[in-house]
């Protein structure tokens, strides 16, 4: 599956839109057969005004679609366990610093 280009909730009374979202990374790579991972693939998205939300596209039966939004640390936990950056560290979380281990 490719990262969706039309999906949007309101949760909460906030309007969360891939379209004007920043992709920053998903799990989609190929591995030489297909995108899909186990039937699911996650985004994590950053809209415009700094919000942070997943969005979990799926292709097993009696499961949806689903969009959910993530807290700064949840999302950077996902975003270190996503594969396919597609923005560095830097760019996804501004001003979060990072120490050399």
């Amino acid at each position: 599956m490719k990262p969706p280009s039309d999906f949007e909730k309101i949760i909460d009374r906030k309007r969360y839109n891939v379209k004007t979202a920043t992709l920053l990374t998903g799990n989609d790579f190929w591995d030489g057969h297909n995108f899909e991972r186990s039937g699911r693939n996650t985004f994590l998205y950053r809209t415009p005004g700094g919000a942070y939300f997943q969005v979990t596209l799926t292709q097993w039966q009696g499961e949806r679609d689903s969009l959910i939004p993530l807290t700064q640390d949840e999302a950077i936990e996902l975003y270190e366990h996503l594969s396919e950056n597609r923005a560095t560290f830097e760019e996804a979380f501004p001003g979060v610093k990072v120490t050399d281990a």
